[in-house]
């Protein structure tokens, strides 16, 4: 793992969080996208080389909604930044970790994405990025 690629906060209003991160950093998100894979729909804010990615459920039946119904708003996950995702992901698999998907699958802001089950790395989602080429 290279590096903390963001931090990912669940939101129920991704139009307020925008308002409040707008006004907390200064800067407007450099980047809005629907991820239907996840059901989530995110915006992006960067100052220096961190990131924070806001996450809205596109529908009640995706991830984020039920992390917000169970645990309400908040971060959801820390994303690290690899070079090679499938080895990553063997290393870790042989490390003893579960992984919540078998093969990375595309996520926001032109990434190839895995997550790391919370169970395993004491109570916090890890997700896995590489950049796609």
């Amino acid at each position: 793992m290279e590096k903390i690629e963001h931090i990912g906060i669940a939101v129920r209003s991704l139009e307020q969080a925008n308002s409040v991160y707008e006004k907390l950093m200064g800067i407007a998100p450099y980047k809005s996208e629907a991820v239907e894979s996840e059901g989530v729909v995110t915006s992006f804010f960067r100052s220096g080389p961190n990131k924070i990615e806001l996450l809205e459920a596109s529908n009640p039946d995706s991830p984020i909604a039920k992390f917000i119904e169970k645990r309400g708003e908040g971060i959801h996950h820390i994303a690290f930044s690899v070079t090679d995702i499938r080895s990553e992901m063997a290393r870790l698999r042989e490390a003893g970790f579960t992984l919540l998907n078998t093969e990375p699958k595309f996520g926001a802001d032109n990434k190839l994405v895995c997550f790391v089950h919370p169970r395993d790395t004491t109570g916090v989602l890890i997700e896995l990025c590489q950049e796609r080429e």
